[in-house]
């Protein structure tokens, strides 16, 4: 499989993704907490080093003609660095398999070019802006097609509609950006069951589990076929790296998948799979705090009176209980560290004039695009991560305001976030 993708002489070898796969040592009976601190970490096989070193190459010196040392050839097919980012998102998805990219965007076009021309995706209708900016501008002009759905209030009902001998993937967010709505991962994944799409298959489940993480849920125990994130975000934790990353337990998938990562050639460097890598170590911590400081703002939010809408999975009574509380409590250990809401109109001033005001006027939340990172920030989707639906139907309220809450004191947040409202 290697000679194929890097168009060398036929070598009986095992692959670099088989051979990172197999050398993973850690336990899929251990808890998530305890995945997230050793997989992809074990210290290394050449000195035992508790921190692994960092393999800055580009290339590798081979034994002899067509006898790479190791397995290791050429790092835009494999790098050791990589391959450990690659064994730790296999692991704490409870995957098989697991690959890296340069960006959340990167893996979005790899797992995209599963479909071909004249095949279908039916996508969540409410997603990152990057994602229909993708499938929309590029996809299409290709000759496959895309088309939005509301999947959270009655999954089934939209597969029964709208899957057709033509659809090849099922994208779904969950929760969705900004919105937070919830999907249920199972019931989709059973839906699909009962469906033929492309090639006279069943359609290809894929999630976008950014802002949950695995932490949170994990996809393919529910039935997805290929769960994916944008590493830079929760997984690598400190806005310091772009990164993407993907997981399946599907060897067809894997290897197709795995021959796209190299041909297409969008993978991270070693530094930047070093950053995640030890983002992991403390993912769970994180984000535990992330949800109980979200929680804590959404619960503050909701007692007010000049909120019109309040978005957080978390809300399970009050004014702005969640629709998919329920299913939320059910599907997530924790529900996540965003929360969005909209003003209400006050004191002459629109809902969209007093967001901005909002979002201009805080000071421990910096406004800025991005989430997951152990800082807080606000942003405006409609302007900044979503200026891409404009105009579309998935365009998004210009008053909606995005929080990704992070790991400071929530004292501090609430107050900035009640501070920063008084004066909108």
């Amino acid at each position: 499989m290697l000679a194929a993708m890097t168009d060398e002489a036929p070598v009986d070898r095992p692959s670099e993704g088989d051979r990172a796969h197999k050398a993973d040592h850690t336990d899929p009976t251990w808890q998530p907490q305890t995945l997230a601190v050793h997989a992809g970490m074990h210290p290394d096989e050449l000195t035992g080093a508790v921190s692994p070193p960092i393999y800055q190459t580009a290339t590798f010196a081979q034994e002899a003609v067509g006898r790479p040392r190791g397995g290791w050839e050429y790092a835009r097919t494999g790098n050791p660095t990589r391959a450990r980012l690659e064994q730790a998102i296999a692991a704490l998805e409870g995957g098989e398999y697991g690959l890296a990219f340069a960006s959340g965007s990167a893996t979005t076009q790899v797992i995209s070019a599963l479909a071909l021309p004249g095949e279908r995706i039916l996508c969540v209708d409410d997603v990152y802006g990057g994602t229909y900016r993708y499938f929309e501008r590029v996809l299409r002009d290709m000759g496959v097609e895309a088309s939005y759905h509301d999947c959270a209030r009655d999954p089934i009902g939209v597969l029964d509609k709208h899957l057709d001998e033509r659809t090849r993937l099922v994208w779904l967010e969950t929760p969705t950006n900004p919105h937070l709505r919830i999907v249920d991962i199972a019931a989709v994944a059973e839906g699909l069951s009962q469906h033929v799409g492309a090639r006279g298959e069943r359609p290809i489940l894929v999630v976008d589990n950014t802002f949950a993480t695995p932490m949170a849920q994990r996809p393919l125990e529910l039935g997805a076929d290929i769960v994916f994130h944008s590493a830079t975000k929760y997984l690598a934790g400190h806005s310091d790296t772009i990164s993407g990353v993907l997981a399946t337990s599907r060897p067809d998938l894997y290897e197709r998948l795995k021959f796209l990562q190299n041909a297409i050639g969008a993978v991270p460097g070693p530094f930047d799979c070093f950053l995640v890598l030890r983002g992991l170590r403390t993912l769970a911590l994180r984000v535990e705090r992330h949800a109980a400081n979200a929680r804590a703002i959404a619960e503050a939010l909701s007692g007010r009176d000049d909120i019109e809408t309040l978005n957080f999975p978390g809300l399970a009574s009050g004014p702005f209980a969640h629709p998919q509380a329920a299913l939320a409590a059910r599907q997530m250990r924790y529900c996540g560290g965003m929360v969005s809401f909209i003003p209400a109109a006050r004191n002459g001033r629109s809902a969209e004039e007093r967001a901005r005001r909002f979002a201009e006027g805080t000071r421990i939340f910096a406004l800025a695009e991005s989430l997951g990172g152990v800082e807080s920030l606000v942003e405006i989707p409609a302007v900044m991560t979503h200026g891409s639906v404009a105009n579309s139907p998935l365009q998004v309220s210009d008053a909606l305001v995005r929080l990704s809450v992070g790991i400071e004191h929530i004292d501090d947040l609430v107050a900035d976030v009640l501070q920063a409202l008084d004066r909108a």
